[in-house]
């Protein structure tokens, strides 16, 4: 290994390094809420948090207009160029940008609050639940500013500390709503969570770049370039939303709030707890491949590494995923939720492929490849919906993890045609063994684990913890 590819593994492991405490106390308090929500109100306070999170996330998606994830990309090559002048003018426009946005989408939740009780639960008595989420709306797009204003500069400890400290907050107001109030608790605690973030990312905020003096025509101008790739992401995030937003509400109307509330057990269990992983090392990778973005062999090189840190620490925490998976589901939920197991470990399967399609995703937004990204988008919206449909009809919840994975696998399919034919750009043997052998890992502890073998799956397990110790070690060591 060369010393510029053995910096670039230290570089993703420090970041994980820094975001890897927060992710556990992330994951605690998540635990937490989601225990007392299961003991305290049971399946449907499960299920009313899903419905309520998936429209908080359409609509913000929808207004935000991508700038969450767009600006940063221009901060970070802003930075990258020693320009703090030019710095200093992007951040104000991300942060006036992100007022008026967040200002829309509250009132857009106002107007649409009569439809969206009506479409989500199949009438009017949860108009003046969505009437309060209008606040959440705005909450979360100006947090959403100052996130990308952190993560642009690579202030990732101040960006740790907001995650942290608001998350910690929101919990110790919730505890009391979820005791005392119940199933009507739900939407207080959602915007107790939005409302302390949004006091943390205003305390820790960045102020190395003073406010620069803008009339409303230069932001708008200014912030045209950030905010046209932003739409394409928009709109791409708006699809994948609005299908698992179709999705719970069918399976609403169709199984009833308690299917929901199982499936969204499972779908935290696979997507958010393992995605904070993702969350953690793209803090440091997006920004990085940004700067780099017209060399084809440092983006070669970056994205490679990046498969290689990924899954040395993806495959021991799927294999322990799908081992400990009635463990796990004990300590969150309650007995009643073992219906999702096989659920469960389909989708850590899957998880292996969202990692890797995540990985080569990230150079489509570096590039400012705003057309592609929307279509692939759109395309994986699409079969995650359709799969999710036809999967459940035929075997239920099991069915549910299935098309986790097979859903995952035509995407990486995708992801990887775009990556290798549309940019010309090539991986390295090591990222293509790495990815056999964590899905190797992934689908024989689950086997053993599904035929009885708990022994097997143990030493499987173990064997995985080894080499990726040994190859984290080795990565980090190497200059």
């Amino acid at each position: 290994m060369s010393k510029g590819q053995g910096n670039i593994s230290r570089m993703a492991m420090k970041a994980m390094g820094i975001f890897g405490g927060v992710q556990i106390m992330g994951i605690l308090c998540s635990i937490i809420r989601t225990k007392l929500v299961a003991l305290w109100i049971g399946p449907v306070g499960i299920g009313l948090f899903g419905l309520f999170n998936n429209a908080l996330e359409l609509i913000s998606t929808g207004t935000n207009l991508g700038i969450r994830s767009s600006s940063v990309r221009d901060i970070s090559q802003a930075t990258e160029n020693r320009n703090s002048s030019a710095t200093a003018r992007i951040i104000t426009v991300v942060r006036k940008w992100s007022l008026w946005l967040g200002l829309a989408g509250a009132l857009l939740t106002l107007v649409m609050a009569p439809l969206l009780s009506q479409v989500t639960f199949g009438d009017s008595t949860h108009i003046w639940g969505f009437v309060a989420l209008s606040i959440a709306v705005l909450l979360q797009a100006l947090t959403n500013g100052e996130y990308a204003v952190l993560q642009g500069t690579a202030r990732l400890k101040r960006l740790a500390s907001v995650t942290l400290w608001g998350t910690i907050v929101g919990l110790v107001v919730s505890i009391p709503l979820f005791y005392l109030m119940r199933e009507q608790s739900i939407l207080p605690s959602i915007i107790a969570y939005a409302l302390a973030l949004a006091l943390f990312a205003w305390l820790f905020r960045s102020r190395e770049y003073p406010p620069v003096q803008t009339t409303r025509r230069e932001t708008f101008d200014m912030g045209k370039g950030f905010v046209r790739l932003g739409i394409y992401m928009t709109l791409g995030n708006f699809a994948t939303i609005l299908a698992s937003y179709a999705f719970n509400a069918w399976l609403n109307v169709n199984a009833g709030t308690d299917q929901v509330g199982f499936y969204q057990a499972g779908y935290t269990l696979i997507n958010k707890y393992t995605g904070l992983i993702l969350t953690a090392l793209g803090m440091e990778y997006y920004p990085r491949l940004s700067k780099v973005a017209e060399s084809r062999l440092r983006l070669r090189a970056f994205v490679s590494q990046e498969i290689n840190v990924a899954m040395a620490v993806m495959a021991p925490v799927v294999a322990l995923f799908i081992l400990l998976r009635e463990v796990v589901v004990w300590i969150l939920y309650t007995p009643e939720f073992n219906v999702i197991l096989t659920f469960v470990s389909w989708g850590m399967i899957g998880t292996v492929l969202r990692t890797m399609s995540w990985c080569l995703a990230f150079t489509v937004l570096a590039k400012g490849d705003g057309k592609t990204y929307l279509w692939t988008e759109i395309a994986s919206a699409i079969i995650n919906l359709v799969l999710n449909i036809v999967f459940y009809r035929w075997w239920g919840l099991t069915g549910l993890g299935i098309a986790f994975f097979v859903s995952y696998l035509l995407y990486t399919l995708i992801i990887a045609a775009v990556y290798f034919k549309n940019y010309h750009l090539s991986l390295t043997r090591a990222s293509f063994l790495n990815l056999l052998w964590t899905l190797a890992v992934a689908a024989s502890v689950m086997v053993c684990v599904e035929t009885g073998s708990p022994i097997a799956a143990g030493i499987i397990t173990i064997v995985s913890i080894a080499a990726s110790s040994r190859q984290i070690i080795t990565l980090w060591k190497r200059r």
